[in-house]
């Protein structure tokens, strides 16, 4: 069957086939050089799901909205608008990578994290929260390894891939089971300890699926001061920063189609003679 004859409602879209087609062979070059090339975050919409961000910071610039999980009038845990800022500095380091990739971004903080701890009712609160605003990418650098959250969290994962917004979650520094990043809906993300802030690779054997470089990266932090950072937190963001390149460059690509591209484009693939 042509792709012209596909029946209508097997696409999630009303594109036609043929506009949201990936071509043959691309991008079968360094990520800087097909997606960076032009391209700068604009028109994409990205969410820092984790401890809260400093707007204004130098390294940040201005948020377009910044939100807290807050219990509600009858205990339910809601997402209410917020001006407390970063409880840890966590969330402002990650946000810093990603306007470090892609600067012309629209940046949106939901912290559900007091200091560098939280619950999984507030991390499952805020990801319906974000799926239900239509953003495009969702960095999330952080996890929980409580099983009892591991279908709901599952759920909206799906949700989120077949309704275009593309989770980058960040695996577990230590050898623990934990969600979302095992799902094969999100970007699984892990560290390198290399120092070129475009050089990612693909993983052969997942779950983790792409390592970015996460040793010694220079990150914004609370109070307006800079710092260095390692761990897999900090390569996430890496990873959502070039998806937001590359949604920039090319606004009609699905979340599968944008791991795709990473995977072409990962120095270890497209290195391959």
């Amino acid at each position: 069957m042509s792709a012209d004859t596909l029946p209508r409602l097997s696409w999630y879209t009303q594109d036609r086939p043929e506009q949201v087609r990936v071509s043959a062979g691309w991008p079968a070059a360094p990520v800087e050089d097909w997606a960076a090339s032009g391209a700068t975050g604009a028109g994409v919409r990205v969410c820092v799901v984790d401890s809260g961000v400093e707007d204004g910071h130098e390294l940040v610039g201005q948020l377009a909205g910044a939100y807290s999980v807050e219990p509600g009038p009858e205990g339910s845990p809601r997402v209410v608008p917020d001006n407390r800022g970063d409880s840890s500095g966590h969330g402002t380091a990650c946000a810093s990578v990603i306007r470090r990739f892609a600067p012309g971004c629209e940046l949106v903080s939901v912290r559900v994290l007091g200091g560098f701890f939280g619950s999984s009712e507030n991390l499952i609160t805020a990801l319906r929260w974000v799926i239900d605003n239509g953003f495009d990418v969702v960095n999330l650098s952080l996890s929980t390894s409580k099983r009892t959250f591991g279908t709901a969290l599952r759920e909206l994962t799906d949700d989120a891939y077949f309704n275009r917004t593309l989770i980058v979650a960040s695996a577990h520094n230590m050898k623990v089971e934990s969600f979302p990043w095992r799902f094969s809906s999100v970007v699984s993300v892990g560290s390198h300890a290399e120092a070129d802030p475009w050089l990612y690779y693909y993983n052969p054997a997942p779950p983790v699926e792409f390592y970015a470089g996460g040793v010694n990266v220079p990150v914004a932090w609370k109070g307006g001061a800079r710092t260095l950072c390692s761990g897999n937190s900090f390569a996430t963001p890496r990873i959502a920063g070039i998806c937001a390149l590359i949604l920039s460059k090319y606004p009609e690509l699905t979340p599968f189609q944008v791991k795709t591209a990473l995977y072409l484009s990962a120095a270890n693939v497209r290195e391959q003679p």
